[in-house]
């Protein structure tokens, strides 16, 4: 393949993977895999056709927070021995003369990811969403029982004061890509200062759990977890509050995410999908409103930084038309904040 595939030199890439990814045998084709808006992922197909799959940091201008390949290796790595379903990591290089970022390698795991109401309805039956839908949840329960310093991840962040360090990093990133100004989220991200319950406990939190971020297996349970770059410790809550956001089930009101795979039949609705991760985690959820609305608060950062990156093509060219969907969702996440606080009354 050519030396010319955006983000991966090719030629530097495979003496690596050749010296460092045990069984890698080239040369290797490099094809990058649909979906994600941040880093990029490749599926990387050897000459006896084993199967990779190598992670970098997006093109272009990069936050310095983001994106850390190091941290994201040594996540899945700490995982693998654990009941967690992750993809097992093979390789992590932090030379950035052999592909200009570092990056990572880790096992290709078969399997289907849902991103879309078509993949829902071609490549699962009613049966099989509705095993999905339980077994996200249960995945979620999973991720928050590891004990971190059992899996030598207890120094990946702070235990205390998640939702504070959320909103300083977001805000932080929010103003450093905003596209506009939106004082909407300026007083939104105010409320929830003002209003951030005590953290209760502290766990591995994955901090973008959703169903496009899970390789479903034949069965449709999880086999892995993808996307952990910006997991770190602090409140498990956080992440069931997200998943909320995230999802839109057959019966429930829409969502600022416009993502339509979780409306079709089968399919939990929020409310199920939240008893369901109750029981499984054993956890009290009544509190979830708060982090409903924080989550709505930061989908809208994410997607402006998306937004951004999009503009300023360091994600390929695209119309108008292509990228008026993100700067809807910035202002829907954002006024449905707004109104998740109204209802909790702390507005």
């Amino acid at each position: 393949m050519s030396d010319e595939l955006p983000g991966i030199a090719v030629g530097p890439v495979t003496a690596w993977l050749e010296r460092n990814v045990p069984g890698a045998v080239g040369p290797f084709t490099f094809a990058l895999i649909a979906g994600g808006h941040s880093n990029l992922t490749y599926r990387v197909t050897g000459a006896d056709g084993a199967a990779f799959v190598l992670r970098r940091p997006p093109l272009g201008q990069l936050l310095a927070s983001a994106h850390d390949m190091g941290r994201e290796h040594r996540i899945i790595a700490a995982l693998s021995p654990t009941d967690v379903p992750v993809a097992p990591a093979l390789g992590l290089c932090t030379d950035a003369s052999v592909n200009g970022v570092p990056f990572y390698v880790m096992t290709f795991v078969d399997g289907v990811v849902v991103r879309d109401r078509a993949t829902a309805d071609s490549a699962l039956t009613a049966l099989d969403r509705a095993v999905a839908g339980r077994s996200l949840a249960d995945t979620l329960a999973k991720i928050h029982a590891v004990e971190p310093a059992a899996v030598g991840l207890d120094d990946l962040g702070r235990h205390d004061g998640y939702i504070a360090r959320q909103l300083k990093r977001w805000y932080g990133q929010w103003n450093a890509q905003k596209t506009r100004d939106l004082a909407l989220v300026d007083r939104v991200h105010d409320a929830l200062a003002a209003h951030t319950p005590p953290q209760a406990e502290t766990a591995i939190v994955h901090g973008d759990y959703r169903l496009d971020n899970c390789i479903l297996a034949g069965d449709a349970t999880v086999a892995a977890v993808l996307d952990w770059e910006i997991s770190t410790l602090g409140d498990p809550m956080a992440d069931v509050g997200l998943l909320m956001v995230y999802w839109t089930g057959p019966d429930d009101v829409a969502s600022a995410w416009e993502g339509q795979a979780s409306t079709a039949a089968g399919f939990p609705n929020r409310a199920e999908l939240l008893e369901r991760y109750a029981r499984t985690s054993g956890r009290d959820v009544a509190g979830v409103g708060f982090y409903v609305a924080f989550a709505y608060w930061k989908l809208a950062c994410i997607l402006e930084g998306v937004y951004a990156r999009y503009l300023g093509g360091a994600l390929g060219e695209h119309s108008a038309d292509d990228l008026a969907p993100f700067a809807r969702q910035v202002d829907t996440a954002a006024t449905m904040a707004a109104e998740e606080l109204a209802r909790l009354g702390l507005a």
